[in-house]
């Protein structure tokens, strides 16, 4: 049978890119699950910065393009889950060498410092929203070309290259979790990415919403939590796949989901378009079929109820930020 990860208190697993979006809502889980969890930050740890507790994690600081501390923070972990990208794909081809050389780079000195630490596999946050390109077909199933046209998705699928590789030299064990577009409480509103969460913060401080060409783009929006749920069953699989969908298997618009947030407002938004990007797809939607049939993976959160948890979280912090700066 294969060993599960939620009931074995003996894994010890190491996170990479853990005070991110993703990475703090695995840590959180993984907490809640009683596993011991290493990190590496740039910064000393900051409970009020991050989600999970930082008393119940062993805490290094430093960057991960210094092996040493990198070693510090793997040594004796079973599993590391490696979460950590430098680049956004909106900007990742206005300085490729950077993408490469931080991304592609940083990823093999994580996979020979796992070699040495005695790691025995690591867990890949791949793109399933690049790493295909232009869709041949909708869904797009695992075996799809891979054909990505920014910096981003290449240095992705170069990543997952060299994952095969160490494990076909040295039999360093992988899982890759091609990831949609995740979404959820705690998620950067600042960025150029992550439509769900940037859209609803404009619309709850009633800013107009930028939407890059008419809005027709579709993607395919996953809630956190199932993410996560993605992330663990692709570190507990032990069988020959390597590389897994995660995703809702749903396809909404950008302006599906504005209208998904004037309903649960009960108001109109303001929305103005802009240019479109050249390197946008008009469509991807992941076949999730290898997930759900060889992982057991279903995502439990439809979009109505996750865009609501997200909106709640919203609301909530903004009130706790006010009575901060107030001083009450």
């Amino acid at each position: 049978m294969t060993p599960v990860l939620q009931e074995s208190i003996t894994v010890n697993v190491c996170v990479l890119g853990a005070t991110g979006f993703i990475g703090q809502h695995l840590v959180e889980r993984l907490i809640s699950l009683g596993y011991a969890v290493s990190v590496l930050s740039r910064s000393e740890p900051d409970v009020a910065r991050v989600r999970f507790p930082t008393k119940s994690v062993r805490w290094t600081v430093g960057d991960w393009n210094d092996q040493c501390k990198l070693a510090e923070a793997m040594a004796g972990a079973d599993i590391c889950f490696h979460l950590i990208c430098t680049m956004l794909p909106r900007s990742s081809n206005e300085d490729p060498i950077h993408d490469v050389t931080s991304n592609v780079c940083g990823t093999i000195r994580v996979l020979e410092t796992a070699l040495a630490s005695g790691c025995r596999k690591v867990v890949f946050a791949s793109s399933g929203g690049t790493i295909y390109g232009a869709p041949q077909s909708i869904p797009i199933a695992e075996f799809h070309p891979l054909e990505p046209n920014n910096s981003y998705g290449i240095s992705k699928l170069a990543i997952e290259k060299y994952m095969k590789l160490f494990f076909n030299l040295h039999g360093l064990e992988y899982g890759i979790a091609r990831l949609s577009n995740p979404y959820g409480e705690a998620q950067a509103t600042d960025r150029a990415q992550g439509a769900v969460s940037v859209f609803l913060h404009r619309a709850l401080t009633y800013k107009p919403i930028e939407i890059w060409g008419d809005g027709s783009i579709v993607r395919d929006y996953l809630y956190i939590a199932d993410a996560v749920d993605g992330l663990i069953k692709v570190a507990n699989y032990a069988g020959i796949e390597r590389i897994f969908n995660i995703g809702s298997g749903r396809g909404l618009s950008l302006l599906d989901i504005v209208n998904e947030i004037e309903t649960l407002l009960n108001r109109k938004v303001s929305v103005r378009h802009a240019a479109g990007n050249q390197f946008d797809v008009p469509i991807n939607i992941l076949s999730i079929d290898r997930a759900i049939n060889v992982l057991g993976f279903q995502p439990k959160v439809p979009f109505k109820a996750g865009l609501q948890r997200t909106a709640q979280w919203h609301q909530s912090y903004g009130r706790r930020a006010m009575e901060a700066i107030s001083g009450d």
